[in-house]
């Protein structure tokens, strides 16, 4: 196929943590799956497509999507083993272009515009690499081409799951034209209805609109739909896959009253949070805890850290400071609790000054006690090691927690 001009990729994972799931556990095949808690505060991370098919939804409160499909099967994330895949994923796709943006853990854009000589026109790009993520790790893309990553973006929508859909740059207002208006990324209910008033269903019915009647019905937002629902979008594709935070929260399925199990749980944040840094060769300068009560009044502290690290103990005495000082003077129940590592930086970068020989240095006993765990935990589960203090830390049973970064 002729193309002139850009050429961007959106990848698209299909159903992701389910499909893992699904891929990793036999018996989960072709069955309805919820991936989440169980607990009654629980919601849903991710839906398998069989469960889909009943109504259940990512983000719905897990006791809907049971009612939804009572038969449904309920699997814990295991965040750890979803990083594995995508990071397997993302190697895949960069063979076809060192240009990869990443969205999500599962989402992705690429800018094939300079590979097509080599490999060939931007289809057959595509789908040299939805044959490789399938035949390589067992899992389906849906990959919509494009001229751009708005128009990439819509298309990989269109024929899900593992799906292929090309908009040559010729085809955009006829592809386009046709769909609903909420197909428009950032047309929500709101945006939708006050549309639906003025008889502007499709995204056609859009670029038929004069701007000035979109930005009275719209405000300045109407501008930027007018753009979209002409297809244009320059925003270049940008390499950066550097997280800048990394952190750890939960969601209790009762508030905690006791100030000694909230420290318990921050501990066990605190290693899975210092064992992320290590994985990704990063160390953190500065820390935040993040307290939510049970009528969701939210509130964080933030402290920077007497030197890099990724060290669990020293996280922890970060967090325990910032808690401490937040519960001498005004604890209440809490409903959540999370812990972030920020300020990352390159554990290289900071080798080039000289490694740190105290109690979290790369070089101490505890540094490489805590990597001798890394690795049990890599063969064995997250379940394998964990220090005795967190032993009884109340988030085993229902809980909702969420990795970040």
């Amino acid at each position: 196929m002729e193309w002139n001009g850009r050429a961007i990729l959106h990848v698209d994972m299909d159903a992701f943590f389910t499909s893992v799931e699904q891929r990793d556990r036999p018996e989960l095949r072709d069955k309805p799956v919820l991936v989440g808690g169980s607990g009654p505060r629980s919601v849903v991370a991710a839906a398998s497509y069989e469960a889909r098919k009943f109504g259940c939804r990512s983000a719905m409160p897990m006791s809907t999507a049971m009612r939804l499909c009572p038969q449904a099967i309920i699997v814990s994330g295991k965040h750890g083993r979803y990083s594995e895949v995508s990071d397997q994923v993302f190697a895949i796709l960069e063979r076809a272009s060192p240009l990869v943006q990443p969205v999500s853990i599962d989402e992705a854009y690429l800018d094939v515009t300079g590979s097509i000589r080599l490999l060939g026109d931007p289809p057959t790009i595509a789908e040299r690499l939805r044959r490789e993520i399938r035949a390589e790790l067992g899992l389906t893309a849906s990959v919509g081409v494009a001229p751009n990553k708005l128009v990439a973006k819509i298309a990989s929508d269109l024929n899900k799951p593992d799906g292929l859909t090309v908009v040559p740059p010729e085809r955009v207002h006829a592809v386009l034209d046709p769909l609903p208006i909420e197909r428009i990324p950032g047309v929500g209910p709101s945006a939708k209805r006050s549309l639906d008033r003025l008889g502007i269903r499709t995204i056609g019915d859009v670029r038929a609109t004069p701007c000035e009647t979109l930005v009275a019905c719209l405000g300045s937002y109407g501008e930027e739909i007018a753009r979209k629902a002409d297809g244009r979008d320059d925003r270049p594709v940008r390499v950066d896959r550097e997280a800048k935070s990394i952190g750890r929260e939960e969601t209790f399925p009762e508030d905690l009253g006791d100030p000694e199990e909230v420290r318990r749980v921050l501990l066990w944040h605190a290693e899975q949070v210092a064992r992320r840094l290590r994985r990704a060769a990063v160390q953190a300068s500065g820390i935040t805890v993040k307290i939510r009560y049970g009528n969701f009044e939210t509130i964080s502290r933030s402290s920077t850290l007497p030197e890099p690290t990724d060290s669990t103990d020293e996280l922890y005495r970060g967090s325990r400071v910032l808690f401490d000082e937040w519960a001498s003077r005004s604890f209440r129940p809490v409903r959540l609790i999370g812990l972030t590592a920020t300020s990352l930086t390159r554990e290289m970068q900071l080798m080039l000054f000289g490694s740190s020989e105290g109690s979290g240095g790369s070089g101490s006993p505890m540094a490489a006690a805590e990597r001798a765990a890394d690795a049990i935990v890599q063969r064995f589960g997250k379940a394998s090691i964990r220090r005795g203090a967190t032993l009884d830390a109340p988030m085993r049973d229902g809980k909702r927690a969420h990795d970040r970064g």
